[in-house]
This record gives C-alpha cells, sequence and structure tokens, in this order.
C-alpha cells in the first residue's frame, strides 16, 4: 500500500505567491527562463534555473550554477519571500484550465515505495537528466520540482478533499498563461491523519504521470546519503491525482526529412499497413489507431488496418504502431530518444505548430497522434512494460516554488 506523509513545506507569503510560482525547469529553456524572470526577482527559476543569474555561462551543469541555487533559495528564505510551516501538513491543489478544474494532493512519497514498484513507472530515464537533478537536490538541499503521481479514484479520499475545499484557499492566482491555481493547508491533525490511513489501506499503488527524473534522483540522493542523514530524504515531493481528474493530451511528432523517400513513394508505402485519406483541413485523431499526417501543404488522415498491430500493452499503443510502421521501417528512426532528426511537440501547441515547423522548413513531415489513455498508462505499468518516449503530456502544469520539500533541517 503507499505511503505518504505530511511535510513542513517551504512556502511564499500569501501576498508573494503569484510571483514566486514558475513553470516547471524543464519546460523553459535558459533564455527563456532569463526572459520570464528579468523583472521578477523573487520568481522561482532564480532557484530552479539559476544560470540565469550567471550571465555568460556556458555550461548550465557546473557547480557553480547548483550554488548559486542555494545561495538564491536561502536569499529568498532571509528576505521573508518564503517561510517554512510550522507544522506538518497535507495540501490541496487544485488547477483551473479552460474551465475544467483538476485536484491533487500534495505530500511527500516515499521512497522505499519507489524502490519496491509500489510507485509505478512508465518511462526510462536518461543517467545526465537524472545527475542534474541529483546535483540541485544535493547542492541546494531542496525538492524543488514536483512528481505528479496517479491512482486509481477512492471515493472517501475525493469526498475528503471535496469537503476541505469549502474552505478558504491559502492561494488563489491566475497566472500568466491563463491557468488559476489555489492551494489549501490541511494542518487539522484529525484530518491529516484520515488521509494518511486513507491511503495505506486503500491505495495499493500510484503512478509516475510525469516526473520520472526527479523521482529516479531523489532516491539515489537518498542512497547517497550517510546512513541516517536525514528522515527527509526518505521521501520526496509529490501531488497524487485520482485518476478522474486527469486528462492526457496528444504528443505530436515532426521529423526533418523522408529518408530518402519522395513524396509520392512515401504515401504509396502507407498503405501497406494504413488507410489513407486527403483531409480538407487540419486533423486531430477523435479514435485510437487515427493519425493525422501533414506532408506537402496537405493534411492526410491515416488508420491502422486491423492485425497490423499487436494488441499487447504496448503494441497497441498509437506511439508504438507509429513507430513500428513509419518511423522505422519507412523514416529511419530507431532510438526516437536520441535521434536528431524527430522533435516532439506538445498538444497544448496545437495542430497550428505543427503546420509552422513544416512549412518554415525545419521540418519535412509531422504527425498527430491521440492521446493515451489513463487506463492504457496504468495497465502498462502494471504489467512492467515502459512506453515508448514522449507519450503522454499533461495539461495544467504544477508551479513551482509553491510548495518545496526540504531535506536537510
Amino acid at each position: 500500500m503507499a505511503k505518504i506523509q505530511p511535510f513542513k513545506a517551504l512556502r511564499p507569503h500569501t501576498d508573494k505567491a503569484a510571483q514566486v510560482a514558475a513553470p516547471p525547469y524543464d519546460v523553459l529553456n535558459s533564455a527563456e527562463a532569463a526572459e520570464t524572470a528579468k523583472s521578477n526577482p523573487y520568481s522561482f527559476l532564480h532557484v530552479t534555473k539559476s544560470e540565469i543569474d550567471l550571465p555568460g555561462i556556458t555550461d548550465i551543469h557546473t557547480p557553480e550554477v547548483y550554488e548559486k541555487a542555494k545561495t538564491n533559495l536561502k536569499e529568498l528564505q532571509q528576505n521573508g519571500v518564503l517561510l517554512r510551516e510550522e507544522k506538518p501538513c497535507y495540501y490541496i491543489y487544485e488547477l483551473v484550465m479552460n474551465g475544467r478544474h483538476q485536484t491533487g494532493l500534495v505530500a511527500v512519497s516515499s521512497v522505499d515505495d519507489y524502490e519496491a514498484d509500489i510507485i509505478k513507472k512508465h518511462e526510462f530515464t536518461r543517467p545526465e537528466k537524472e545527475q542534474d537533478r541529483i546535483n540541485h537536490i544535493r547542492t541546494s538541499g531542496a525538492q524543488t520540482g514536483n512528481v505528479f503521481l496517479a491512482y486509481r479514484d477512492v471515493a472517501a479520499i475525493n469526498e475528503l478533499v471535496d469537503t476541505w475545499k469549502q474552505k478558504t484557499a491559502l492561494y488563489d492566482f491566475i497566472a500568466d498563461d491563463g491557468i488559476e491555481h489555489k492551494i489549501w493547508v490541511v494542518n487539522d491533525e484529525v484530518t491529516v491523519q484520515q488521509i494518511s490511513e486513507f491511503f495505506a489501506s486503500q491505495v495499493p499503488y500510484t503512478y509516475i504521470a510525469d516526473g520520472h527524473h526527479r523521482a529516479a534522483s531523489a532516491a539515489k540522493v537518498r542512497k547517497s546519503l550517510e546512513p541516517g542523514y536525514h528522515d527527509h530524504a526518505n521521501y520526496f515531493l509529490t501531488t497524487l491525482f485520482p485518476a478522474g481528474q486527469l486528462h492526457i493530451m496528444d504528443y505530436n511528432r515532426v521529423v526533418k526529412d523522408l529518408n530518402g523517400h519522395t513524396e509520392a513513394d512515401f504515401l504509396r508505402a502507407l498503405y501497406d499497413h494504413f488507410e489513407v485519406e486527403r483531409m480538407p483541413a487540419a486533423f486531430s485523431p477523435t479514435h485510437l489507431h487515427e493519425f493525422g499526417m501533414y506532408l506537402g501543404d496537405q493534411w492526410f488522415k491515416l488508420t491502422a488496418k486491423e492485425g497490423s498491430y499487436s494488441t499487447d500493452p504496448i503494441g497497441v499503443l498509437d506511439v508504438t504502431i507509429l513507430s513500428e510502421k513509419i518511423l522505422d521501417p519507412l523514416l529511419g528512426i530507431k532510438d526516437q530518444r536520441t535521434d536528431k532528426r524527430i522533435d516532439f511537440v506538445g498538444g497544448i501547441r496545437g495542430l497550428g505548430e505543427l503546420e509552422k515547423r513544416v512549412n518554415s522548413g525545419e521540418m519535412k513531415i509531422a504527425f498527430s497522434l491521440h492521446p493515451v489513455s489513463i487506463q492504457q498508462l496504468f495497465d502498462i505499468a502494471d504489467s512492467g512494460n515502459v512506453m515508448p518516449p514522449k507519450s503522454t503530456w499533461f495539461e495544467p502544469k504544477l508551479r513551482d516554488g509553491l510548495l518545496t520539500h526540504l531535506i536537510y533541517e
């Protein structure tokens, strides 16, 4: 069963929350982060992307960058921008995007659960990305990035969360991207105990939806510390969402060239495994095993033929079908994680972004996919398999800086 705990969050003063809150560190490059934070000394990007305060630096993974993150975090505390909760609490975090509400519970989850596969994974991690987070956590003494966990709905937990949301929120603001963020502090000892017991008795597993590298890094930091160094490192920062609250968006692909094929030859080759139909406008798949394709200023609908794909939990995924029937055999892309000829476009950017990338000449062809379902994610994680890279895109994104977990006292 899932083991979670309340924690004493490092968080902004109420009147500073909107200024502190920042996009996740891995959705902005250094230049974008610098532009976003340039007129805001309280932005948490000064902690998560601290290279923006080191002009001229060329390697963002040097010790100097991590030391700057540590310094900036301390200054935010010393200047009264951030405060430490007096006692361990749970937190309820609601995001509202385009009128749709999504509510999760912020807690710290057990590293032991991660290592025992009670917290289930569905992606491989990359060593260099892990090492970046390991260095950041060890140097700053803080887990600044949230791991987004999902679990199957439990009526008692949903009811408890809904009841607590009738109280006044601690934070309630609309970020510059139009997403509303609301956070409540759950500080009643009876309620805190109830939450812990519900998870311990009714949630057998949780599933990483987003944040595989952050979770893996937290586990490796714990392992690297001296035995008994501090109990806080035995847990890592998570926000847990019931499956019914989640919305997975499409995660689309663009490719630089046709691997030596002419457009006509490429189209003819598709007929082996797909029904191919020209479309009058941009096409976003409405069913599994449908694909949109943009090539030569024309949109197509591709429908995978029955019998052309496996029905096992991995083989049935549209990202797998695309890889096995088009990307690998026709376009020569063997490893999507490392091949520089392919790029990935989150569904939040829309089909117009796919057209833009192709029409500019940067890319030759684009594919739009039907989103993976949360049940597919659960099935794959339960089977012990992993998804192809860049299979899921979750929106809206949690903001960094609102709730931070310190592993050193």
